[in-house]
């Protein structure tokens, strides 16, 4: 069972909601939702990942204002809070934080 829950948040930028629905409106993808995930946990932070993907058994699905669901496992608690944006400098990509953690993207 698939059920949504208010306890959990996150925030995604514009410059990152631009580029996450175009790859979520390409062929195949409608029925798809974006995962975040820990790729990697040590002490009090964590590095994040992120996939198209479809909730599973023990998710909560949390909408944002960006009119994007995320897909979150509830059983980390590093992964409330996070942040999702897309920087263009010093390199392209997506950088996803943790602020609500004293996660800034930074060692």
């Amino acid at each position: 069972m698939v059920w949504e829950m208010d306890e959990m948040n996150v925030k995604i930028t514009r410059n990152a909601a631009k580029v996450i629905k175009k790859t979520m409106e390409q062929e195949g993808n409608a029925e798809l939702k974006l995962r975040v995930f820990i790729t990697h946990a040590h002490g009090d932070h964590a590095h994040y990942g992120m996939d198209l993907d479809t909730p599973k058994e023990n998710d909560v699905v949390v909408p944002t204002d960006k009119e994007i669901d995320v897909i979150l496992d509830p059983n980390q608690p590093l992964l409330d809070g996070v942040k999702i944006d897309y920087l263009y400098f010093p390199e392209e990509g997506f950088v996803i934080t943790n602020p609500s953690q004293g996660n800034h993207g930074d060692h």
